[in-house]
């Protein structure tokens, strides 16, 4: 995987996201409150929440999602070896297909906790 294919996932939802609120879109900003809410610290951390989120994305296989969580897991906190044990979550409920998946969040993770032993 390439650094640019990581910068087009995020220049996407950056353009996605500013295109939406600036058309007003009542769905999406109630999208926007309701992840705001559901990320924020309360009885579990922001960078647990953020890990069950990294588990989800590669159970799912949702590329830009592992990006997004494992970025946010990281400013929140969370080691290399935390968000490895999430992906690893991830891939169990998941079976076969999310070791696939998984092969993406890894590449992620060397991008942004760099290589690892």
């Amino acid at each position: 995987m390439s650094k640019e294919k990581l910068k087009e996932l995020t220049r996407t939802r950056k353009w996605a996201h500013k295109k939406l609120i600036d058309k007003g879109s009542k769905v999406y900003e109630a999208f926007a409150h309701m992840e705001s809410a559901a990320f924020s610290d309360g009885t579990l951390p922001k960078k647990v929440k953020e890990m069950i989120a990294i588990g989800i994305s590669v159970q799912i296989n949702c590329e830009s999602c592992m990006q997004w969580h494992i970025e946010q897991a990281a400013k929140a906190g969370a080691m290399y070896d935390e968000v490895l044990e999430a992906v690893e979550v991830g891939i169990e409920m998941g079976g076969g297909p999310a070791t696939v998946s998984a092969r993406f969040a890894l590449q992620v993770m060397e991008e942004v906790f760099g290589k690892q032993p």
